[in-house]
Parts: C-alpha cells; sequence; structure tokens
C-alpha cells in the first residue's frame, strides 16, 4: 500500500487540530488540497478514515493509518536527530499515564529521561484500566496501563505491581466504622472515588462483603486532593502505598483492613519501533519502576 509521507503528515495534522481547515493553516495548504490527500488515502486503503464530525473523529481503519504517520513523524526525527538537524527543543513525545503513578513515581522518570534524551513530553493523564485506547487510536506513542495484551502495532513489559491499600482517617473510621468493617457499615460509609472509572473501592468492598452493595459516593478527580479529602475525613478510599505511607505511619490514616492491599499490575506498551527516544524512555520508566514499586 502506497501511501506518501506527506498524506501521512497531512492525516496527522488534522487529527491534532481537529479539522481540515485548521490542518490546512497548520501545514500552509488550501482545505482543498488537504480534502484531496484524505480523498487519496481513502481509495487507496478502500476504507473512509474520518468521520467529517467537528473535531474530525478517526475511524477504526483510521486510528491504525494515524499510527502509521505518527510512527513514519518519529522515525524521521530520529534520522534528523543523528544528522544533527534535529527539532529545535527536542522532539516532543506524547505519553499517557494514570493520576496515582503520576502523582507518585513517574514524575522523577520523566525527568531522568528528559535529560537523557533531550526530548520534550507532553504527558496526558488517564485510568490505567483505558490508557491503551489512546495507543489504539495513535493519539499517543507509550502508555502505562494495567493491560497485559498488547496493543496492535505495540509491545507490552510489565514494569512492576502498585499496592493499594483502604484507608480512612482515624475519626471516619470511630465514626463509620466502630464494629469493624461489615458489609452495613461498608453500605452506610461515604467513598472517595477518583471518578466512574475508578473501580478500586468496589473492588475492595466485594472482596470483603461478597455481596452488592451501593455506599455514598464522593468524586475527587485529582490524584493529590483525592488523598487529601479521605484524610480530611470526607470518606474511605484506596490510596497507592507509595501515597499513603508517611500518613500511615505517623497515624493520620489507618488501614480498614490491615495486611490485604489490592495489587495493580502496571505494564508499559509502546510502539513496536526502534527509536533511539523511545527505546531510551522505555529503560528509564523500567528502572525508576523497579526502584519505586519494588
Amino acid at each position: 500500500m502506497d501511501l506518501p509521507v506527506e498524506h501521512l503528515a497531512t492525516f496527522a495534522a488534522i487529527a491534532d487540530e481537529g479539522s481540515f481547515e485548521g490542518a490546512a493553516r497548520r501545514l500552509h495548504i488550501t482545505p482543498s488540497a488537504v480534502s484531496q490527500r484524505v480523498r487519496a488515502m481513502e481509495q487507496r486503503v478502500g476504507s473512509v478514515l474520518l468521520r467529517r464530525t467537528r473535531p474530525v473523529e478517526t475511524t477504526e481503519a483510521g486510528a491504525a493509518v494515524l499510527r502509521a504517520a505518527r510512527q513514519v513523524a518519529r522515525v524521521l526525527d530520529d534520522v534528523a536527530v543523528e544528522l544533527g538537524a534535529g527539532p529545535a527543543g527536542g522532539t516532543l513525545i506524547p505519553i499517557v499515564v494514570n493520576a496515582d503513578s503520576l502523582a507518585t513515581w513517574f514524575v522523577p522518570a520523566l525527568v531522568r529521561a528528559a535529560r537523557e534524551t533531550g526530548a520534550r513530553f507532553e504527558v496526558l493523564r488517564a485510568d490505567e484500566t483505558v490508557s491503551t485506547e489512546r495507543l489504539r487510536s495513535g493519539e499517543v506513542m507509550a502508555a502505562l496501563t494495567a493491560t497485559a495484551e498488547a496493543v496492535p502495532g505495540c509491545t507490552s513489559s510489565r514494569i512492576g505491581v502498585d499496592r493499594y491499600r483502604a484507608v480512612a482517617s482515624p475519626e471516619f473510621v470511630a465514626e463509620h466504622f466502630p464494629h469493624g468493617v461489615t458489609a452495613a457499615a461498608l453500605e452506610a460509609a461515604p467513598v472517595v472515588e477518583f471518578d466512574r472509572h475508578d473501580m478500586f473501592q468496589q473492588r475492595f468492598i466485594e472482596r470483603v462483603t461478597r455481596v452488592a452493595i451501593d455506599p455514598p459516593r464522593h468524586f475527587v478527580p485529582s490524584s493529590a486532593e483525592f488523598a487529601l479529602a479521605v484524610e480530611l475525613g470526607l470518606g474511605w478510599g484506596m490510596l497507592p502505598h507509595l501515597q499513603c505511607a508517611d500518613a500511615l505511619a505517623e497515624g493520620r490514616l489507618v488501614e480498614l483492613t490491615a495486611g490485604s492491599p489490592f495489587e495493580l499490575p502496571l505494564y508499559w506498551q509502546r510502539w513496536n519501533l526502534r527509536s533511539p527516544v523511545l527505546d531510551r524512555l522505555s529503560a528509564v520508566v523500567a528502572e525508576e519502576a523497579a526502584t519505586a514499586l519494588g
């Protein structure tokens, strides 16, 4: 299948800008030229690649083409760097990371990778159970995810296990669990959840009670503020051990049930592409995860 480089670059520009007009402005060509390139690609592929919505959306076939477009751009950037003509300020690498990893161990890995590669990073935040969709769409080059199965065109490597503990403030426990962590107490006690994708608290409830329970819920979609809300007594919640170890040691938090953390295996998925920048980033992430997560 022959897809010219300039057509692939145009396709990526459309995805980035959200419209044919935006891509035309970015590429300094006419919207008509953008449309012609897309039609030519669709004819060669034999499928519709874009839904003409606002913003535009890629179809399933379009996601595969977008991933190819970004991979070609990555290869060209690597070649430019080797020839001493890389982009000013370093190449931009989009990745997706879950909020808890960002709040605990991932940022030091990012700083180290930036220092060692000279690259710039665009970090998109997404729940670790849905982050692979960003990879599948071609939006990012790598993802920290809870999904072991590799996205087509990517590799998947297990890098560690994040351990979550069900915790609350001592005052909250005294008020809501005076007779222990029972099904009745869990049904009545408010729980803090990150967002509507967050299933950690529900899994803990199911592990303890073995019955369906729907407690009162608060939603706090920021990792640091989530932890603060739990510590201040808004509700109980599941926190990574790295995030709550000090508070547990100092007595500001207590575990609802001791000695049984919820284990979340983490995987690093990245494009299956030889790239010095991606290779080094992946090595740094694996090394930092091994140190932080054990």
